[in-house]
């Protein structure tokens, strides 16, 4: 899966899933300061990453994970183990 795609597919589930205004997503942004993402928000990513992206997030690779643009970066890590 290409970067771009990992991104427009994390951008719609935000909008869509999590309600976040498509205003406020930039690459940028705070996870939990800019887009209000919670813990129960991120209860519900867990869930939402694994079924649309076949992996299980882990809490302990989220510790360093603040911004969107840090986030598309863990996403496509895991959904392309090979090319780093």
């Amino acid at each position: 899966m290409q970067n771009e795609e990992i991104i427009r597919k994390i951008n719609q589930l935000l909008i869509d899933e999590i309600e976040i205004d498509e205003k406020q997503i930039s690459p940028t942004a705070d996870l939990k300061k800019d887009l209000g993402i919670d813990s129960l928000d991120f209860v519900d990513l867990f869930v939402i990453i694994e079924n649309n992206f076949g992996f299980k997030m882990k809490v302990e690779e989220m510790v360093d994970v603040r911004s969107l643009q840090d986030f598309y970066g863990y996403i496509t890590k895991n959904v392309n183990p090979n090319n780093q």
